[in-house]
């Protein structure tokens, strides 16, 4: 094991690089995941008519899909087609298009929690459908979200090292070169990616607790 070699200024800098990718996709995979899993778990919450079985097909479909198999269809076989992504693009579309699936669920299960009787006494106080969702159900529902929505984006996180398979020069794609460089920087290499991994998501999971305890 050679962590000198391993940790020198130009690996530490070269797997950094890697883990600012990382960061990228992650960032833009979640805002877009979010948004239209929210979109799509409310079309289905509120059963709307024509577009709610729609999107239960397009949800079960994605979920029961491996991220791999989405990564590699975007990639390889939509270019096929005339549409063709950079690498980047296509870790980000494949991401959103499986974590928003996840999230539709998340968001759907929420909004189903929130107790009936408060639906009804906000319609017969006068509160329309979109009132009563968008001022009493969305707000409630939102807060009890928050933990599983954590997580899945932790998830994610961890799904961008998937990207791999499509040379996408993220932290996992950094690390493998560092290590081709010389085995014996295999064992400090993958340390110090475990490392960098566990205090990116051991954040997210404290700001979740934070948020939760506010909540409370």
């Amino acid at each position: 094991m050679d962590f000198a070699g391993a940790y020198s200024a130009d690996h530490l800098k070269f797997l950094l690089d890697g883990l600012y990718v990382t960061l990228i996709v992650a960032f833009f995979s979640i805002i877009l995941s979010f948004v239209i899993g929210c979109v799509v778990g409310i079309i289905r919450y509120a059963r709307v008519p024509f577009l709610s079985p729609i999107m239960f097909v397009l949800v079960e479909l994605i979920r029961n899909l491996p991220l791999l198999l989405i990564i590699f269809f975007i990639r390889f076989a939509l270019p096929e087609v005339g549409i063709r992504m950079g690498l980047m693009a296509a870790a980000i579309a494949a991401l959103t298009i499986f974590e928003a699936a996840m999230i539709a669920e998340i968001v759907r299960g929420g909004l189903t929690s929130i107790d009936k009787g408060q639906i009804e006494a906000a319609r017969s106080s006068g509160l329309g459908n979109f009132q009563t969702l968008w001022h009493i159900v969305l707000p409630q529902g939102l807060r009890r979200m928050v933990p599983p929505l954590v997580s899945q984006f932790i998830s994610l996180l961890k799904d961008t090292s998937l990207a791999v398979v499509i040379s996408l020069p993220e932290l996992m794609h950094h690390a493998g070169i560092v290590i081709g460089h010389g085995y014996s920087y295999a064992i400090p290499t993958l340390l110090l990616v475990a490392l960098i991994y566990f205090t990116v998501n051991f954040l997210l999971s404290l700001l979740s607790r934070r948020l939760e305890s506010r909540e409370n």
